[in-house]
């Protein structure tokens, strides 16, 4: 039988067939993997109903202020209720009007933006609605690519069945971009407007929801013009959707744009070094999350305080760089930091003439910097740190990491260790020349800063009067150099600190921080505070994560802190510190000492009333420079502490007390001669303070009544 042979139209058919089987069955293969493929690149259900944004951890001051805030992402939480009805409306009017009405995707927008990118060959119409603008924030990214635009409007769904239409539009407020590194409708009203989301006006609500499209593109403070425009349009959309009436649409499109103009120093925060010193200790211990997990930290820093040292150094400090390039200028030592560059064609005539340039440059080349630390005595609070005269010039933080002499201010120390060691006040040393050795083995003779020489001289004179043959006879005599190298560690001071005589004259190096800790313990009867920053730290939801309680160690008796206080109350009252009360009117019971090193390259001040303790050091990066003749502590850094001193005291409303005398110690007249009790005959009578156990007993018998003299003794005839 012959077989039937297809014909052509037949085998078109098959091979159709065939196509359409090879095709169904790529297609069963395939679809899977692709299904696979695009679940796998799906946020997690876990992923979908935690909503952890990056925040910014924010640091506040001890008298409630935000002072500093750390970020990646520069965001705070703004609840919906927070949100004035006008921000959210104007955002749905504008970026998905049919919100509330569907799941998560519009198949129409989502057709119409697809036909006008194809007709246009331009990816430009997104149609995506505000699930899917959050969900392609929130877990996909921003790569426009086929993958993506599927499980966008996957996950839009899955968030439409997790979250609430309220809960979804309070994410997206807080989520987006609103440039200038501000994310989220709370920060950026901040930066844009300096006001809280809570009090923005309709007009202001306006153009924050216009910057959700283009945030730098349409950021007010760069396209004001662009920025209008896109907010007119904001508030044509509110009203035709219904959200506000004509007559408010034709009110806020007539009102200006009212951002305010952004500032450096805001960037900088308040006390700028002490929240750099904040943040280091942050990060040692919580690494990068400190940018990321919105931490809430409390510190001890008081801004009233922080705002009085700010002011003390900006206005001294100005007047003293001026008074410094007027020596240069004069000495003609000017033309060492000048070079050829500097002067661009000058001749030194014309540099010379142009003194506003030459002030300018000098200034630049050789800055003199500051440091100052404010301390709770009781607590060891900082209250206030400043760490050099400009942070944006420079970040390193001359408080807590310079090494620098402190000369006399140094001498304290020496004389704790004598008191302590049961030397009074009215003990006596020469005021007589000396040779002391230096850490490096060679040998030095010091002299009294204003070359003076004398007899016997008390304790309490030597300290008031800075007297450095006093005090290198002190460690010679008295307490050697190895007690008061252990004095000092007592007291908190953990540089390295030779013993030899020259310590009594200060001539090893100390940080300003620790030194004016150690103050702070005459202060606290004894009682050393280690400083601290951190009061506590919590997370994003409140939990304490850190909480610091001051450590307190008691390193001297009530009574040696006391006597100490009382001889530095006369450097004050008739010492080298007499300017405080008689020049700066700083009339405070107070207690403190100054400090020069040779050729007045740093100058110190640290004083303290009962209730605050400040340290000041002035001086050069460069150790070569020198303040200039005359330029000591109680010239140089003493203004800035007693004007500091007094503006702290008022802004934190602080009562005048006095130091309070411990039982153990005793006030009594003395004769000024014999250092015995007086008598009513003595010609010159003190008050001095003693150990209650040290006091003298004896009554002076050189000014007493004749009966009771003493009988001169006749020399005995010689036969």
């Amino acid at each position: 039988m012959r077989k039937r042979i297809p014909g052509r139209g037949a085998r078109l058919i098959e091979n159709k067939r065939r196509i359409a089987r090879i095709a169904l069955a790529v297609l069963v293969v395939v679809l899977p993997v692709y299904a696979i493929h695009i679940v796998r690149g799906l946020p997690s259900l876990q992923q979908l109903e935690v909503y952890e944004p990056e925040l910014a951890t924010k640091i506040y001051s001890l008298d409630g202020k935000l002072i500093k805030e750390l970020f990646y992402k520069k965001r705070a939480l703004a609840s919906l209720d927070e949100v004035p009805d006008y921000l959210w409306q104007a955002v749905v009017a504008t970026e998905d009007h049919r919100f509330f009405k569907h799941w998560g995707f519009v198949p129409a927008r989502f057709a119409k933006a697809i036909l006008i990118d194809l007709v246009t060959l331009s990816p430009s119409q997104g149609g995506s609605t505000i699930t899917q603008q959050l969900a392609r924030q929130l877990y996909l990214g921003l790569r426009k690519t086929i993958d993506r635009k599927i499980r966008e409007i996957i996950t839009a769904i899955q968030i439409e069945r997790t979250y609430t239409k309220r809960e979804i539009l309070e994410m997206y407020l807080n989520h987006m971009y609103l440039g200038h590194g501000n994310y989220g409708v709370r920060s950026a009203s901040q930066f844009y407007f300096g006001k809280d989301v809570s009090e923005l006006s309709l007009e202001e609500c306006a153009l924050l929801a216009a910057l959700f499209q283009r945030p730098e593109r349409l950021s007010p403070l760069k396209y004001p013009e662009a920025a209008k425009r896109r907010r007119d349009l904001v508030l044509r959309r509110m009203w035709k959707v219904g959200y506000i009436t004509r007559q408010q649409y034709e009110k806020a499109v007539a009102a200006p744009l009212g951002v305010v103009a952004s500032r450096e120093d805001e960037a900088l925060g308040i006390a700028p070094y002490f929240t750099e010193y904040v943040r280091l200790q942050l990060q040692a211990k919580y690494g990068e999350s400190i940018y990321r997990e919105g931490y809430s930290v409390y510190t001890t820093l008081d801004t009233r305080v922080q705002k009085a040292a700010d002011e003390a150094v900006a206005s001294h400090l100005r007047n003293l760089q001026k008074k410094i390039n007027r020596q240069w200028i004069r000495s003609g030592k000017w033309r060492e930091f000048v070079t050829e560059e500097d002067l661009r064609g000058r001749s030194y005539r014309a540099a010379l003439a142009d003194t506003a340039w030459l002030d300018s440059v000098l200034t630049a080349k050789a800055p003199v910097q500051v440091a100052v630390v404010v301390l709770d005595p009781s607590t060891g609070y900082i209250l206030a740190m400043i760490g050099g005269r400009d942070f944006r010039e420079s970040k390193f933080n001359r408080a807590v990491q310079a090494l620098r002499q402190p000369g006399s201010a140094f001498k304290p120390i020496a004389y704790t260790a004598a008191v302590d060691n049961g030397y009074m006040p009215t003990f006596e040393l020469l005021n007589q020349p000396v040779v002391l050795f230096m850490p490096d083995g060679s040998r030095w003779a010091p002299q009294n800063y204003d070359g003076s020489q004398g007899g016997p001289t008390t304790l309490r004179e030597g300290l008031a009067r800075s007297l450095n043959l006093v005090a290198a006879r002190l460690v010679q005599e008295v307490v050697p150099p190895r007690r008061v190298v252990d004095y000092a560690h007592k007291l908190g001071i953990s540089t390295p600190l030779p013993a030899v005589d020259a310590i009594a004259l200060g001539a090893t190096e100390v940080i300003p921080l620790e030194l004016t800790a150690a103050f702070a313990a005459l202060d606290n009867h004894g009682v050393y505070c280690e400083p601290m920053a951190i009061l506590r730290v919590l997370d994003r939801f409140g939990n304490v994560l850190e909480e610091n309680v001051p450590k307190r160690k008691e390193v001297l008796s009530a009574e040696t802190s006391y006597i100490m206080t009382d001889l530095l109350r006369s450097v004050l009252d008739h010492g080298t510190g007499v300017t405080a009360r008689t020049v700066w009117g700083f009339t405070r019971p107070a207690a403190g000492k100054t400090g020069t090193t040779n050729e007045f390259t740093d100058a110190w001040f640290i004083g303290y009333t009962p209730q605050l303790v400040a340290g000041v050091w002035v001086g050069f990066d460069q150790p070569k420079l020198t303040l200039g003749p005359g330029s000591s502590g109680a010239v140089v850094a003493l203004p800035i502490w007693a004007n500091l001193m007094k503006e702290a005291h008022e802004a934190l409303e602080l009562p005048v007390v006095d130091f309070e005398m411990p039982e153990g110690v005793v006030r009594i007249p003395i004769c000024a001669e014999t250092k015995k009790q007086a008598t009513p005959y003595c010609p010159q009578v003190i008050s001095e303070v003693f150990r209650r156990d040290l006091a003298p007993t004896e009554t002076c018998d050189k000014h007493a009544p004749v009966s009771r003299r003493r009988a001169p003794q006749r020399k005995p005839r010689i036969l």
